[in-house]
């Protein structure tokens, strides 16, 4: 194995799963996305930025607090075509969105999502940060150090250049949840250096939520377990493991992205005003607590 080193301070896209992040209009078998109940008005007046908002968890994050009243600004990688999607629902839901296209792992990039949700919006109440990425690897001689870098600069790094972007604007009562994975509670032999990054994101939660709790800045997060969406069948799953995709669980399937946007929604508005520092676990039964 040839010795590499990533020494550049924002690591490109790396090609070992050249398909991701997958594009959701174009599989068989469609995550379902659609809200499942009526909205109530719960983030009536409010703005949010979803990550990863293109397909998948985000696009059903983001079509849910459409639902709920909230204008959102729908930040992607690369797959336009599921993005402007995405925005279409939300404004078919009545409520506003625009699309934001750029890699998060570059902390200009994060200022501007941010001023330009400040600049179309006038304000920042919620900050959803969900984007991610995933390379499986049987062994863990196989990860390079390019992978390692990408992976942390996407999945943790971006979380704190959007927060440090975002938090001049985040005035008492706005909230920031993070999207974690039940991999940072049991682990997973094929995705080491994506579940480290998901136990940073657990320690960043709970850290930063006593750095602003005193400022009425909640921070919680969510861990899914197997959810279905386009990341795994285009590369972020071995073909070994995509046979029985989700079957591991107690409810015997993956979750779809309309079971795990609720626990968003929750943490999103004033239903869980008494919480912070905390993690749901949307993730078919497995018992993941710590």
């Amino acid at each position: 194995m040839t010795n590499r080193t990533a020494e550049a301070e924002f690591i490109e896209p790396i090609a070992e799963e050249p398909g991701m992040p997958g594009v959701e209009d174009r599989m068989d078998s469609k995550p379902r996305w659609q809200p499942r109940y009526p909205g109530s008005g719960r983030l009536a007046g409010k703005v949010a930025i979803v990550t990863g908002a293109d397909s998948g968890i985000g696009r059903a994050t983001a079509v849910l607090f459409a639902r709920e009243g909230a204008k959102v600004a729908i930040a992607y990688l690369c797959e336009y075509e599921d993005a402007d999607h995405t925005r279409k629902l939300c404004e078919e839901e009545g409520s506003e969105a625009f699309i934001f296209r750029g890699d998060l792992g570059d902390k200009d990039t994060c200022d501007k999502l941010v001023q330009q949700t400040i600049d179309r919006f006038g304000q920042l109440d919620v900050l959803v940060n969900n984007a991610g990425e995933q390379h499986p690897d049987k062994e863990v001689e196989d990860i390079t150090s390019e992978q390692l870098r990408r992976t942390f600069q996407s999945n943790i790094f971006s979380m704190f250049y959007l927060v440090q972007a975002a938090r001049p604007y985040l005035k008492e009562g706005a909230a920031i949840i993070n999207c974690t994975s039940v991999t940072m509670y049991k682990g997973s032999k094929e995705l080491l250096d994506y579940s480290a990054t998901k136990g940073a994101i657990t320690a960043f939660t709970r850290s930063l939520s006593e750095n602003l709790v005193g400022d009425g800045v909640r921070v919680n997060a969510v861990a899914p377990g197997p959810i279905w969406t386009p990341l795994n069948p285009s590369g972020g799953s071995s073909a070994e493991k995509m046979e029985h995709f989700g079957e591991g669980t107690p409810m015997g399937r993956p979750g779809e992205p309309n079971e795990v946007a609720p626990a968003f929604l929750f943490l999103a508005c004033e239903d869980s005003s008494y919480m912070s520092g905390q993690v749901l676990h949307p993730n078919g039964g497995i018992v993941a607590n710590g």
